[in-house]
């Protein structure tokens, strides 16, 4: 990725609570971490993501865009994005927890799609929902448009046999799933409450922050390298047509 490209990541899920926003928050805070500038956009009517941002210790290099009440999302949100791409490196786009317009649009700009899904059937049939909606906007746009699941606030120490069955579905479906997830720790809730980021966070004080980093860190790695690849793959596409 060139300095001055921007990507765009959304996340995305039609069925609220799935972890969507605490991922959107943990991998804006990492990227900025990292150095990169960051546009948040927030695009979910409750506006979790912009909660957390108006609080204290948010980094520097993160750009709020929120929606407050009476704001039409879905009139706005690719101008939000067009705009964003032109100060950020990275675009991060919280959609609501519904499959609207407002979140196809704004799935239509992605550079990749990351669907939060917790150790449920029900969030991995609303990720069903979600990927027929990411696949419609490649139709409709005539683009490729990658995404992958994210498993959130899934347990520390067990594998129960629900999430390993529902990873085997995606799995035989050959929707990708990501590697690392968000672990269901404590660290994760505290920064929602508190603002700032899981690296203010101290283990006598919250339970889990250090691993949390851990989790945060290698998480937002995979997602830059997924990025590099599908870009790399991409422009073969291009060279070989």
């Amino acid at each position: 990725m060139t300095k001055r490209q921007s990507v765009v990541i959304v996340l995305a899920q039609s069925k609220g609570g799935a972890g969507k926003t605490t991922a959107a928050i943990t991998l804006a805070s990492e990227l900025a971490l990292l150095g990169a500038s960051v546009t948040l956009i927030d695009a979910d009517p409750n506006q979790h993501a912009a909660k957390w941002a108006k609080k204290p210790g948010r980094p520097e290099k993160i750009a709020l865009v929120e929606n407050p009440q009476g704001r039409d999302i879905e009139e706005h949100i690719l101008d939000d994005i067009a705009q964003a791409k032109q100060k950020s490196s990275f675009v991060i786009v919280d959609l609501e927890g519904t499959a609207s317009a407002a979140a196809g649009y704004g799935i239509s700009r992605a550079n990749l799609v990351v669907i939060a899904v917790q150790g449920s059937q029900d969030d991995a049939d609303e990720a069903a929902k979600t990927i027929r909606l990411v696949r419609r906007q490649e139709q409709a746009f005539e683009k490729s448009i990658p995404y992958a699941v994210l498993i959130t606030r899934a347990p520390a120490a067990l594998n129960p046999k629900i999430l390993r069955g529902i990873v085997s579905d995606f799995q035989e479906a050959k929707t990708p799933v990501l590697q690392n997830r968000l672990i269901d720790r404590e660290a994760f809730k505290a920064i929602k409450t508190y603002g700032g980021t899981l690296h203010d966070l101290q283990d006598g004080e919250v339970s889990g922050a250090a691993k949390a980093c851990v989790d945060a860190r290698a998480f937002t790695k995979e997602v830059i390298e997924l990025i590099r690849s599908t870009q790399q793959s991409a422009q073969a596409g291009r060279e070989v047509a």
